[in-house]
């Protein structure tokens, strides 16, 4: 499914709290609103609000803030797209396999690692 303008509605519901999503549905919105962060290059909402602490913390460790870190991880990107596939969920931990392209890239297929914290699902693994 591509992620870009899509389930908008989904996410909406979800993040307002609406009509009790199932714990997949909250994996799924995580990841879109995670490539939409990204595509708007927007590492505030990355690092506040979609990665997990522990690893916000293991990328500070290193001397530089989160945001900072995923700027010059990020800042080159041009047109990020990410294709969600399987989404797989189990207790407080999930994981989804994504397929990325980024103009003048080459595609990667990676699995993210999420983690439910405080009751919310978290980027725990960008692998």
């Amino acid at each position: 499914m591509r992620l870009r303008g899509a389930s908008a509605a989904l996410v909406i519901l979800v993040l307002a709290g609406c009509g009790g999503a199932t714990p997949r549905e909250e994996v799924e919105a995580t990841v879109t609103r995670f490539a939409e962060a990204s595509a708007q290059k927007d590492y505030q909402m990355l690092c506040d609000q979609l990665l997990a602490p522990a690893l916000v913390q293991n990328v500070e460790q290193y001397g530089l803030p989160c945001e900072l870190a995923i700027k010059q991880g990020l800042g080159d990107v041009r047109e990020p797209k990410l294709t969600l596939g399987k989404i797989t969920v189990k207790d407080d931990r999930a994981s989804a396999e994504v397929t990325t392209q980024a103009k003048g890239q080459m595609g990667s297929t990676d699995t993210l690692d999420l983690r439910r914290v405080s009751g919310e699902w978290r980027i725990a693994a960008l692998g």
